[in-house]
């Protein structure tokens, strides 16, 4: 068996980056930038006012009550051509162009107009300064500076800015395509009749969500029956594809058929057995120049080296910036025993703590069978091969469950 940090390196290492591809901005959430974005405009242009009110010289309102003769208008999209010179001032409306010659905004609440003499009005109150309620041009950001980075998946937030940006098209690494191939005569699709022997699957529609979820597309090639000619036939259907990844068979029974079949046509094996619980009997090759990931059929087991491996090959082929750290540090709800050879992956709720403070609460029964608790739970905690017994408020690893490639 090799560490889950092992297994890790050599996946990652073994996949190829997508090409870049060009989408509009409307089909970009989600997509992983394959190149720098940099502005192709400076925001705002020009300097414009932050408030309704009037543009004004600073000196001019230095000292109130002060009367000042009103030359004309600037809104949004209508600017005042005009200079604005002693004792004038332009009405002005949030996000208008700054006239020439007026260097702070008063805002409307603390002037009055006269009905009798609408063309003049006076400054009540709130002397401004030199640059009051003026947003200067280029205080956002200016042409030609990079805003967004290659390696980034792109949130709303990023499709907001790159349009701000006017940049109407994106260059993005293509979504690698996963073929996914369930195997067992006793499993069948959600709706369909149910033998008495027989369950129904949700490897392929969990994986096929997930896969999704982390920025690929999947290729349904259906639920292989145990017979060997039927499973290296439907495993051919995966040609073309950037993975194939194998749901069940795995193992070492006489209807695991996995490894034996795809050895006969080709697969060459780069490991299998990894040192964790739950998920031990994973494999991962390549058959010709097609990556073979070998999931376990177990819906817990196949999961959890989602998380773990799947998630890193997607992230490796779409070159995305990884975190630092994906897992996190919280304090354990609950006592635990010390562990066996294997790295062990607890099903965790996290609770408020007696303190308030997010507690991680391991499910009482750990059994791999038992999807219920996967699907509820926030987090998975980490127990290294051999740890020692630890106790209830003790800080401990732990992989949250949450989010994708895409969020807001």
């Amino acid at each position: 068996m090799i560490s889950v940090e092992e297994a890790r390196r050599r996946i990652i290492q073994a996949m190829r980056p997508m090409a870049p591809e060009q989408v509009s901005l409307k089909d970009a959430l989600g997509r992983v930038l394959a190149e720098d974005v940099a502005s192709r405009r400076t925001q705002p242009p020009a300097a414009v006012s932050a408030m309704d009110g009037y543009a004004v010289r600073a000196e001019d309102v230095a000292r109130l009550l002060v009367k000042l003769k009103i030359i004309g208008y600037s809104q949004a999209g209508g600017a005042h051509d005009g200079v604005v010179g002693p004792g004038e001032t332009v009405r002005i409306f949030t996000g208008a162009p700054v006239p020439d010659g007026a260097d702070a905004i008063v805002i409307q609440e603390n002037t009055d107009i006269d009905d009798s003499n609408p063309e003049t009005v006076t400054v009540t109150e709130g002397r401004a300064l030199a640059g009051r309620y003026v947003r200067p041009a280029g205080l956002d950001f200016q042409a030609g500076q990079i805003l967004l980075k290659a390696g980034k998946a792109l949130t709303a937030r990023d499709i907001g800015l790159a349009a701000g940006m006017n940049v109407p098209w994106l260059k993005v690494r293509r979504r690698p395509r996963i073929a996914l191939l369930a195997t067992g005569d006793e499993i069948v699709m959600p709706g369909d009749p149910i033998g008495p022997d027989q369950i129904v699957s949700t490897n392929g529609l969990s994986l096929a969500a997930f896969i999704s979820a982390e920025g690929g597309s999947s290729i349904d090639l259906g639920i292989a029956p145990d017979s060997e000619n039927a499973l290296a036939s439907m495993a051919a259907g995966a040609k073309g594809a950037d993975m194939l990844v194998t749901m069940g068979g795995a193992s070492v029974g006489d209807h695991d058929l996995v490894q034996k079949v795809l050895g006969d046509i080709g697969l060459e094996v780069d490991f299998w057995k990894i040192a964790m619980r739950p998920g031990k009997p994973l494999i991962f090759g390549h058959l010709d120049e097609t990556p073979i990931l070998g999931l376990p059929g177990n819906p817990v087991s196949s999961m959890v080296c989602a998380v773990i491996y799947l998630r890193a090959a997607l992230r490796a082929m779409l070159v995305q910036n990884a975190p630092e750290s994906e897992t996190v540090e919280i304090t354990l709800g609950a006592d635990l025993d010390e562990n066996d050879e294997r790295q062990d992956y607890l099903r965790a709720r996290i609770e408020a703590g007696p303190d308030g403070a997010p507690t991680a609460m391991p499910f009482n029964r750990q059994d791999s069978s038992m999807f219920a608790h996967l699907a509820h739970a926030d987090c998975l905690i980490i127990r290294a091969p051999f740890a020692p017994s630890i106790k209830a408020g003790a800080r401990v690893p732990a992989l949250p469950l949450t989010g994708g490639i895409v969020s807001i």
